[in-house]
């Protein structure tokens, strides 16, 4: 994008995760969402640990040690895993036979998340109920990369880098739109980062989103451990609805599944299906942790999204009727 364009890039928050049925109202993070949002907020200053200086250079192959407090996250969180798996959640099978749904469900599902959102657009805030919105999706490629703060230990980072590029080679099979990873020239950033890297991570960000504000930036330092993991998004201001750019955080002391869990719901709803339901079953785009990773219905959402009977900026009213015949198309029903 033209260096030209950047001061107008405002970032709007599509997805704010607090997985694993834990509260996503936390005072800090929504001051930070409505700065995200543009709200008329007073700029707030975010401490930064005096061993991790801002202008610390990329990790490369070098591991900075985890702090006690990140690796303290590392046990609280593994905990959290357990407790979870203890009760049959975080479920990998993307669903089965004690999970049906039928056309109607897929069609409102679709709309419930694809359409609206709990979060008011102006402030970042959760509105109580629900905002009705408009389609949104990438009108050009999904280009993916993958950065770790520098506390990630070398053996998660290959694991999780082959992770990013696997399933986003599996979202361009889905949505048969190009989406895939990249090594150089992303615009949709996924960080896996530690407690310990928030200020890598922010002169990161900097330096790929020039235009950036500082206060859009404090989210990525002392992040409270309700928040697992979030993404947020960047329209074009002459295509309201057409993504141009998107950042995830995954947060580098989770477990492996916790950690996957986050990276799957993170890059599908960056694609564009930014809302939750607690209807959308089997899904992971709901709050009740039944369901680790992206699942058979899940995949369908997807591919409805990029399907080119719809357009971006379509309402649910205007969408419904396609909606309705797309719904039938994917479980092989006649019309």
């Amino acid at each position: 994008m033209a260096p030209a364009t950047m001061p107008a890039l405002r970032f709007r928050v599509e997805r704010v995760t607090g997985r694993r049925q834990i509260a996503r109202t936390c005072a800090a993070v929504l001051a930070a969402l409505a700065l995200l949002a543009g709200c008329d907020m007073p700029p707030k200053s975010s401490p930064v640990p005096p061993s991790r200086p801002a202008g610390l250079a990329p990790a490369g192959d070098q591991v900075t040690p985890r702090s006690a407090a990140s690796a303290d996250l590392v046990r609280y969180y593994l905990a959290v895993q357990n407790d979870l798996l203890t009760r049959g959640l975080l479920r990998t099978d993307g669903g089965g036979p004690d999970t049906p749904y039928d056309a109607e469900d897929l069609e409102r599902n679709f709309i419930n998340i694809a359409f609206f959102n709990e979060y008011d657009s102006g402030a970042g805030l959760p509105t109580g109920g629900r905002s009705q919105g408009f389609l949104s999706r990438w009108p050009g490629p999904v280009k993916v990369g993958v950065e770790f703060g520098p506390s990630v230990p070398l053996d998660q980072r290959a694991k999780d880098k082959g992770a990013v590029e696997n399933y986003a080679a599996r979202l361009g099979r889905l949505t048969g739109h190009p989406v895939s990873a990249v090594t150089r020239g992303a615009n949709f950033h996924v960080f896996v980062a530690g407690l310990d890297d928030g200020p890598f991570v922010q002169e990161r960000l900097r330096h790929l989103v020039p235009g950036i504000r500082d206060q859009q930036l404090d989210l990525f330092v002392n992040l409270p451990r309700d928040i697992y993991c979030f993404v947020f998004a960047a329209a074009d201001p002459d295509r309201p609805y057409g993504y141009m750019r998107a950042v995830a955080l995954i947060r580098a002391e989770h477990p492996d599944l916790v950690r996957l869990s986050c990276v799957h719901e993170e890059m599908a709803q960056g694609l564009g299906l930014a809302n939750d339901s607690p209807a959308a079953r089997p899904s992971i785009f709901n709050d009740d942790d039944e369901f680790a990773l992206l699942t058979d219905q899940d995949e369908k959402l997807l591919s409805m999204l990029y399907d080119p009977r719809l357009t971006p900026g379509m309402s649910a009213e205007e969408a419904r009727p396609v909606i309705r015949i797309i719904a039938r198309e994917k479980l092989g029903l006649s019309l």
